[in-house]
């Protein structure tokens, strides 16, 4: 059945591909003639060669083939289709995108803030969209979905909002680590005044995203039953370290978290929340942020990974650049090499032996513009 949603940029590329099929038709000198023309117009316009998400699978490339790999699409922040198409357009570029991953991923990770204000219209939207994608997708919760009836209809849609699961021979982890401390009844505020003020990022009312009491103990209690040499991958919304406080890039018991995971031997988390490239490693720990499909944020004034290569500054006026998608390889050792598929740019891999190594091997290439 012909997948309902579709990219005008899906449509795009269909046509494109009928009109190379036409090329096919003509004479060698009419060929060279619309080349010649072509390649001009490209030239005058300034335009790079076409980026593909999987022109290149690095670990591959470098004799070192992955175990598996899963996709990821993030942080889409919907509107309802009549207030805002614009992250409409988006998500079904990037569902576009991981559909035509050949060969598809074993899963694709929803990476949370699938809506803007957490209501029933976006949330739903984003359910229905994310059915046309052909992998099993494992879902993960963020802020701006959880914080107008406390997460009740994500519940609802998605299920529980923190569970795990176990995959060739890896243990996966989902965390709900968006909690924050109640700021919204002493002050009387109205479920969505509640809702403004966390999709606020910086508002000084809220308290920081943390994980919990409870949940800490449900994921020592969920780790007990692992092998301290089975890799571990885990997601979080937030990065499960402390970035940069003022804007809510932070978590706040990021340390007692790290903690529970020191014992393993291999662990990895990936995160959404920041909208960035991000690299990070804190001793056993690597740690991968994932890019928006909606935009970009500038990096913080201070608290900036060490290893972090960041990308260059976003132009304001394009809609995609400084976003995109990706996929994970996990390598036959455990650890894991993160494709960021930035659209408008050439595909950048952050791989485990640039972490692991402390940033001395394989380090990305470095940005050739002022980062923001």
């Amino acid at each position: 059945m012909a997948n309902k949603f579709q990219s005008i940029e899906t449509k795009h590329y269909a046509e494109r591909d009928a009109f190379f099929e036409g090329l096919k038709k003509l004479d060698r000198r009419a060929f060279m003639r619309v080349a010649g023309i072509s390649a001009g117009i490209v030239a005058g316009m300034g335009k790079l060669t076409p980026n593909s998400f999987q022109l290149v699978n690095v670990a591959e490339a470098q004799g070192e083939k992955p175990k598996f790999s899963f996709a990821y699409i993030s942080d889409t922040h919907l509107y309802e289709n009549k207030l805002n198409d614009r992250f409409v357009r988006a998500i079904l570029k990037a569902v576009d995108d991981v559909n035509a991953l050949d060969p598809q991923p074993d899963f694709v990770l929803f990476g949370g803030d699938l809506a803007q204000l957490g209501q029933a219209g976006e949330l739903k939207l984003g359910a229905q969209i994310l059915k046309s994608v052909k992998a099993p997708i494992k879902m993960m919760v963020g802020e701006h979905d959880w914080f107008l009836d406390m997460g009740e209809l994500w519940k609802d849609l998605f299920g529980a909002p923190n569970y795990s699961f176990d995959h060739k021979g890896v243990h996966f982890v989902v965390l709900n680590s968006i909690h924050e401390k109640d700021f919204w009844t002493e002050r009387k505020l109205s479920p969505m005044e509640r809702m403004k003020i966390v999709a606020g990022l910086d508002n000084g009312i809220q308290s920081r995203f943390e994980v919990g009491a409870e949940q800490r103990q449900w994921l020592q209690n969920d780790l007990a039953k692992v092998a301290k040499t089975t890799p571990v991958i885990v997601f979080s919304h937030s990065p499960l370290y402390k970035y940069y406080k003022p804007w809510n890039f932070w978590t706040d018991d990021a340390d007692e978290v790290q903690a529970i995971l020191k014992p393993y031997e291999k662990v990895t988390v990936i995160h959404g929340h920041t909208h960035q490239l991000l690299s990070n490693r804190i001793g056993n720990i690597s740690f991968h942020g994932m890019l928006s499909t909606a935009w970009p944020w500038p990096y913080a004034p201070e608290g900036l990974p060490s290893l972090t290569v960041p990308m260059n500054r976003a132009d304001p006026f394009s809609q995609f650049d400084g976003c995109g998608d990706g996929r994970m390889d996990v390598l036959e050792s455990g650890l894991v090499d993160k494709l960021y598929n930035l659209w408008q740019r050439d595909p950048i891999t952050v791989r485990s032996a640039y972490l692991g190594s402390g940033g001395k091997q394989s380090a990305p290439p470095k940005p050739k513009l002022p980062t923001y």
